[in-house]
């Protein structure tokens, strides 16, 4: 059965939402899957130790960027209440683009705002901007989390952005939700009445759901560096 979002969404030219395109340059695959033997010596629960790994991965792979993450079945939210329940939520639903701080964010569309808010609380977005679109008749919307306070008093909902228009920029860890910095990227097809904010993470078994309402970004990205035929380079780190 076709999919007119996903069909509309592959036609399209690759976008860039960050100043780096990791085709060009190097980059780091980073594997937070529950599965991962090297995050089990990590403390994700303490910034300082998740951010001095991510540090110490893209210095030794000499890169400004690290990515991965959609559909990924995680074992690093367990650290914060916000994911936890009668479903404890693990299943990663946008993609994170590891950067530095201050790293500019760019509109993947052009569009218009439609919310923004800083969602505090560890383990949230922090400062996040949600973006509609509408492209041959199809609306749909991209989210971009954990940026940095700027974004709250330069853009207004209603207001109209273009194609590769600066919204923000990556946020620190003092304001992104306690995270090493970083871009959470999705996209998504109904908001279902929300405003300023829609789960990054769901249920595993959710997923049928939540993955058909926040289809792959790299549709968007179109990054080979994340085809199916990629392996994770994360071997060289051991």
């Amino acid at each position: 059965m076709s999919d007119p979002l996903i069909e509309l969404l592959e036609s399209l030219p690759r976008r860039q939402v960050l100043p780096i395109d990791p085709d060009r340059e190097n980059r780091v695959l980073f594997d937070f899957s529950k599965n991962s033997h090297r995050m089990r010596r990590v403390d994700t629960s303490d910034v300082e130790d998740f951010g001095r790994y991510i540090r110490d991965s893209l210095q030794k792979a000499d890169s400004r960027i690290g990515l991965g993450g959609y559909g990924e079945n995680r074992g690093i939210y367990r650290h914060s209440g916000l994911f936890a329940g009668a479903k404890a939520r693990s299943l990663h639903l946008g993609l994170d683009l590891w950067v530095a701080a201050g790293t500019p964010v760019f509109a993947a569309f052009a569009g218009r705002v439609h919310s923004l808010k800083n969602n505090e609380g560890v383990g949230d977005y922090g400062p996040t901007v949600i973006l509609e679109h509408r492209i041959a008749e199809l609306r749909f919307y991209t989210l971009y989390g954990h940026l940095g306070l700027s974004c709250l008093e330069s853009l207004a909902p209603g207001e109209a952005v273009g194609t590769g228009e600066r919204i923000g920029e990556v946020g620190s860890s003092r304001v992104n939700g306690s995270w090493p910095p970083h871009l959470h990227f999705q996209v998504i097809r109904d908001l279902q009445g929300r405003t300023g904010d829609f789960p990054g993470v769901c249920a595993p078994e959710e997923a049928a759901t939540y993955l058909y309402l926040c289809p792959d970004p790299n549709l968007i990205l179109k990054l080979r560096v994340l085809d199916a035929s990629y392996d994770t380079n994360e071997d060289w780190m051991k």
